[in-house]
């Protein structure tokens, strides 16, 4: 009987990826990636594993997540084990969710293997905590991909008053709109705030601004990109470890 493992790849570094999902990787039959997924975590599938790419990059879309739901669901009626591997983690912005119910819908077993989102290993690999006694208590993961001037918005702009530490995914073009936004609802313009690409591999970029100048400084920064906002940014200075650790020399994703 085929099933489905709904998969997180982590975000980027190979050596984040967990050990039930390396075990399902190196047992598909068929692997549907994304776009975000590192390279070599393909090259642990086995021999004649079939691969179906259906990533989108700038929200251009190989295929609209509608047919990727049947893309899931007609590999799983041709094969035993099919994986659908995602970067970071498949219920954090990932439509984890919307496959899991379209297989639940026509009878489709599956399973869901949670990956290391980037919402919390990305500053980490920065050298900067989503939380810190004293400075920040909780923290919010965000979608950037909705603009701050859409006329009905589901994220609540107005809570964003406090020092609570907010992480802002996808967000990248809508930066100078989100920074715009939070210093209208109240928000210091001196308010720390830093943008990091390509997080956790060779290639991760950090620029630490404020929210009045980080559109500005970080306008050249590659996708993908995650902006958090909070007086934690002001640890980096401490607690930046990565671009000094011999796991930098690793040749990861690019």
């Amino acid at each position: 009987m085929s099933k489905v493992y709904l998969t997180g790849a982590g975000p980027g570094d190979i050596e984040l990826l967990t050990l039930k999902a390396h075990r399902v990787i190196s047992k598909a039959d068929v692997i549907i990636y994304d776009r975000l997924v590192n390279p070599e975590i393909l090259q642990m599938a086995k021999d004649g594993c079939k691969f179906v790419y259906v990533g989108k990059k700038d929200g251009k879309h190989t295929l609209p997540q509608d047919e990727i739901n049947e893309v899931i669901y007609q590999n799983a009626l041709q094969h035993n084990i099919v994986v659908r591997l995602k970067g970071g983690d498949p219920f954090v912005f990932g439509r984890g969710g919307e496959e899991a119910a379209y297989l639940h819908q026509r009878d489709i077993e599956f399973e869901i293997i949670p990956g290391i989102t980037s919402a919390i290993s990305v500053p980490a690999y920065a050298g900067i905590p989503v939380t810190h006694r004293g400075i920040s208590v909780s923290f919010r993961v965000i979608t950037g991909h909705e603009s701050p001037n859409k006329e009905t918005s589901q994220i609540p702009w107005d809570s964003f008053k406090t020092d609570e530490t907010i992480i802002f995914l996808m967000g990248l073009h809508n930066l100078k709109k989100i920074s715009s936004k939070l210093i209208e609802i109240g928000k210091p313009k001196e308010y720390p705030c830093a943008v990091i690409s390509r997080g956790t591999t060779k290639n991760q970029k950090v620029v630490i601004a404020t929210l009045q100048d980080i559109a500005q400084k970080a306008k050249e920064m590659p996708t993908p990109a995650l902006i958090i906002v909070g007086k934690v940014v002001q640890l980096r200075e401490e607690l930046e470890w990565f671009s000094k650790s011999s796991l930098n020399n690793y040749p990861l994703n690019s």
